[in-house]
This record gives structure tokens, sequence and C-alpha cells, in this order.
């Protein structure tokens, strides 16, 4: 089901299974953007094997790689009875000779979507160009997808999707967030990191902060965003200043409040029908 050639061609078979249907692969190739090799995941579902699909990417949160929200997230199922591609990318580069930090949040496993350029993270911490560009590229070229794109996320994840997607309403087509972390300039989960990666001057903060970036720029479409009303981390997350955004700007979205979620996967796979079905609805419409 997987074509070769161009930017694809160096890519790597770690595994693929069956799966609904179709199949759920999980590849290694060597990055420029970060410096070193990737794993990633895609799902192609059974359509893929008669026609290119549309795709939906999915950035993962905190601490977590390629495979959490491929094992958990239950997308597959929903994808298949769409027609949808499924990307999961991992969530920062990872290795020997790779910074790192002893604390969950930074470093490996924290790579927050961003061009990092401080010591000693600059090297390769480029989760933006490799998610946007290299990676983007690289499953363009080798596998069976149209260049109708969605992107979604969870927290870390959530924020990745809706900076990447607000800063490039050219290449995605339609954008959701479960949890997303929303204002991560005035948070904990984005003031410690935004100051390593990026820098002690707060302006290039903005470029990274999904409800700054809302109201300045608007969204060509809707936004559909799912949250815990139970959620343990809300006050880090700051889904009001996104609300207060979305206001502002007057723009067209769906911000749902569920009574008694967390944060969790249980939380995340209860609503991936939703999304998966919402963005293959406005996928279908888009020009592959």
């Amino acid at each position: 089901m997987a074509g070769e050639g161009g930017q694809g061609a160096g890519v790597e078979i770690v595994s693929e299974n069956r799966c609904f249907g179709g199949i759920q692969g999980v590849y290694r190739h060597v990055s420029a953007a970060t410096g070193c090799d990737m794993t990633f995941a895609v799902y192609q579902p059974p359509q893929a094997e008669t026609r290119p699909v549309p795709v939906l990417w999915y950035l993962s949160g905190l601490t977590c790689t390629h495979e959490n929200a491929m094992t958990k997230g239950g997308f597959q199922e929903h994808a298949a009875r769409h027609g949808i591609a499924l990307v999961f990318p991992d969530t920062s580069p990872r290795g020997e000779g790779i910074a790192d930090d002893d604390s969950y949040d930074l470093g490996q496993g924290a790579g927050f979507y961003v061009n990092a350029t401080q010591a000693p993270w600059a090297p390769h911490f480029r989760m933006y160009d490799y998610i946007v560009t290299e990676l983007r590229e690289t499953v363009n070229a080798r596998f069976p997808v149209t260049a109708a794109q969605g992107i979604t996320g969870h927290s870390m994840g959530g924020h990745g999707a809706l900076t990447i997607a607000l800063k490039n309403p050219d290449i995605y087509y339609t954008l959701s967030a479960f949890a997303p972390i929303s204002n991560p300039t005035q948070s904990d989960w984005g003031r410690r990191q935004f100051g390593a990666y990026l820098g002690d001057d707060e302006t290039a903060w903005r470029e990274y902060d999904a409800s700054i970036l809302l109201e300045e720029r608007g969204w060509k479409g809707e936004i559909l965003v799912d949250q815990g009303g139970a959620d343990q981390f809300l006050d880090l997350l700051r889904p009001e200043a996104l609300a207060s955004a979305i206001g502002r700007r007057r723009q067209a979205a769906v911000l749902r409040i569920h009574p008694g979620y967390d944060h969790s996967y249980f939380f995340m796979s209860t609503f991936a029908s939703d999304h998966v079905a919402w963005h293959a609805e406005r996928l279908g419409g888009a020009r592959g």
C-alpha cells in the first residue's frame, strides 16, 4: 500500500500490522531537521489500497512517543470507516547526544513543536520544521495520500496542532484539539519551556501561543476543541484564554467542556470518533 521514491525513499519499515482492514505501520527515517533518527506511525485505511486518501495528523502530548495514541486512542476503527489516513509523529528528537533534562516537561519527550534557538537545544529541537515540512513531505511521497490534510492533538500536541495550523492555513484544511495547552506564554506549561528553547525575549514566544495567534490571525474555517471539565491540569491548559480569543476574534468554533472527564486517554478516546468524523466530512470536500 505504501509508495516509494522522492523524500520517502529513505523510510525504513519497523512494523506493519493489519488493522480494521487497513495497515498500521511504524517507520523510521533520518531527519535533517532534528539531526537524528525519528520514528513515526501511519495508519493506511482499506480505501488506500485503491486510491489516495485524506490525512489527519495527530500530535501527542508530554512524555509520549508515536506509540501512545496509536495504541490507546482508538482512532483506527473510525479512520477505516471514513477512509482517512492517520499520522502519529514522535514528540521530540531522541537518542545519544541529544540534549535532555531530568524533568518530564523539558527535553526528550517534550519538544513543544517549536524550533529551538537556544543552547543546548537548538541543534536538534526543531520539531516545528520537522512536522510542517520534512515529515509532511516524507508522508506525501511515501504513502497514498492527498493534499487534503487536517491536524489535531492532545495537550502539548493540541498546542502544536493549533499553532501549526494557524500559521499554515495553506497546508492544513481542518483543525481540532483535545485539551490543548491554550495559552503557554502565561502557563508553567510554556513559560519554562519557551524560556529554555527560545530565550528570554517573550516576543518570540508569541509565535507559539494559540490564544494569541488565533486572536491576531483567525482561522479560515471552524475549530473543534474538546476539554475535560475535571481535567487535573486545567490551570496549566487555560482553556478560558482560548475561549476569550474565540470571542474577541468572533471565530467560528465549537469548544465543548465535558463534566467529569480528566486529561487521560480515556477522555481523548471517548471523543476520538467525533474528531475523525468531523475532519473526514470537511476533508472529503477539500481538493486533493
